[in-house]
C-alpha cells in the first residue's frame, strides 16, 4: 500500500540490514513515526504496548524478534527463553505462536553459526507469505463484493461496515478485512466504508480512517453503536471483519465489539463476512467461547482517551470520574452460527468444520 505515494510496509529492515523497523500505531492518526527495534525486549515491547498490533503483524514482529534475540544469543536456550518472553506479550491471537514456532522450527536443528542469517530469512519469508495471503484474500472478497454489485443498480454505491482495524496497519501489507475493499476501489467499484471507532483504542477511528483517507476510499466513521441502526435502515450492504483466532469449527474471536456486529446482521439479513489468514486457524480448538483465553488490558484504555487539541497537540484525557473502575475485555467470540462467509486465501467457504476442512483438506475433518 501507499503512504502519500510512497510503498510502503508495516515492517521492514533498518538501513544497517538487522535493525528491525516499524510505524508506531499508538501515534496515528496525527502523526506518522517510524521506530526502530534493536533487541528482543524492544519487539516484546512494541507487541504488548500495541505500537504494533493485529494478528499477522504481531507475528511478524514476533519472527523478526526472534532474529533479534539470535543477534545476541544464537544458543537454544536463549532462543527458547526469547520464545516464551514474545509469547506471553499478547495470548489471543494465534499468529504469534504460529509464527514463533515456525522460527523454532527453522531454527532448532542448525549450528549456533547458521541460525542468525536463518533467522533473519525466516522472518522475511514470514513477512512475504503474509503479504502473498493477505493479497489473495483480497482477490477472492473482491469477488463476493462485485456479487452485490450485481444485485444493485449500475453505479450504486456498496456500503460496507468493518469494526477496528484489519487494513494494511494490521498486516505487512494490503490487509485482510480491507483487501477486498482496496482491490474493489482500485477496479473502479463504488464502494463506501462505514468506520466503527473501536472503543477501547479507538482503532477504527484512528487507523482504519487514516489508511482509507491515504488510499482515497470513501468512508465515514461511525460511534461503535451505530451499525444496528444503519443496518435497519438498509444502509449497509456487507459487514466484513478480521479475525485473531477461529476455531476449526468456524467460531470467530475478534476486537470486542464484533459479536453484537453479528448478531445485528443476522437481524437485520446482512451478510457477514470474516477475513480469515489461514495461520490464524487455531485448529486445536473447537468452542472459541469456552477454550480462547480473552486478554483483559488495561483499564486506562477505557478511562482514557487521546486526539488532538485544536492548538495542534495531541494529549490525553480521562473520561470517567476519579475513583471509577473499568474492565477492559480486548476480544469477544463470535459464533460460527452468526457468520455467513469465512473469506480465505484459498477461497470462500461457510463457517463450519466442513467449510473450513474443503479448504483445508491436509488438515482433516473435526
Amino acid at each position: 500500500m501507499k503512504i502519500n505515494g510512497k510503498p510502503t510496509r508495516t515492517i521492514w529492515l533498518a538501513a544497517d540490514g538487522w535493525g528491525v523497523e516499524i510505524i508506531d500505531q499508538t501515534r496515528l492518526p496525527h502523526e506518522l513515526v517510524t521506530v526502530t527495534l534493536r533487541s528482543l525486549d524492544d519487539a516484546a515491547r512494541a507487541i504488548k504496548d500495541m505500537w504494533v498490533r493485529g494478528a499477522p503483524l504481531i507475528g511478524a514482529t514476533a519472527a523478526y524478534g526472534m532474529a533479534l534475540a539470535a543477534r545476541a544469543d544464537s544458543s537454544l536456550p536463549a532462543l527458547r527463553a526469547a520464545y516464551d518472553t514474545l509469547h506471553a506479550t499478547r495470548p489471543t491471537a494465534i499468529n504469534l505462536k504460529w509464527a514463533l514456532d515456525a522460527m523454532m522450527d527453522s531454527l532448532a536443528s542448525l549450528s549456533p553459526a547458521d541460525r542468525l542469517p536463518a533467522a533473519y530469512a525466516q522472518a522475511a519469508a514470514i513477512a512475504d507469505e503474509d503479504v502473498a495471503i493477505c493479497s489473495a484474500i483480497g482477490d477472492h472478497g473482491l469477488a463476493l463484493i462485485r456479487e452485490i454489485a450485481a444485485k444493485k443498480a449500475p453505479g450504486e454505491t456498496i456500503n460496507i461496515l468493518t469494526h477496528c482495524n484489519a487494513g494494511w496497519l494490521a498486516t505487512v501489507d494490503w490487509g485482510t478485512a480491507l483487501a477486498p475493499i482496496y482491490k474493489a476501489f482500485d477496479a473502479g467499484l463504488p464502494v463506501h466504508v462505514w468506520v466503527d471507532e473501536t472503543r477501547p483504542r479507538n482503532q477504527g477511528a484512528a487507523l482504519t480512517a487514516r489508511e482509507l483517507s491515504w488510499h482515497g476510499v470513501p468512508h465515514t466513521v461511525i460511534a461503535d453503536n451505530t451499525g444496528g441502526h444503519l443496518m435497519q435502515h438498509k444502509l449497509v450492504d456487507l459487514v466484513i471483519v478480521g479475525t485473531d483466532r477461529t476455531t476449526r469449527t468456524g467460531d470467530v474471536c475478534n476486537k470486542i465489539g464484533t459479536y453484537l456486529k453479528a448478531l445485528a446482521a443476522a437481524d437485520n439479513g446482512v451478510p457477514f463476512a470474516v477475513a480469515l489468514p489461514s495461520p490464524t486457524i487455531d485448529w486445536t480448538v473447537a468452542d472459541g467461547v469456552a477454550e480462547i483465553p480473552i486478554e483483559l488490558r488495561d483499564e486506562a484504555e477505557v478511562t482514557h482517551i487521546s486526539g488532538k487539541t485544536a492548538d495542534g497537540n495531541v494529549v490525553s484525557v480521562q473520561l470517567p470520574p476519579d475513583g471509577s473502575a473499568a474492565a477492559n475485555y480486548a476480544f469477544d467470540v463470535t459464533p460460527a452460527r452468526l457468520v455467513t462467509w469465512l473469506i480465505t486465501e484459498r477461497g470462500r467457504c461457510p463457517a463450519s468444520p466442513e467449510g473450513l476442512s474443503t479448504l483445508f483438506p491436509e488438515k482433516g475433518r473435526s
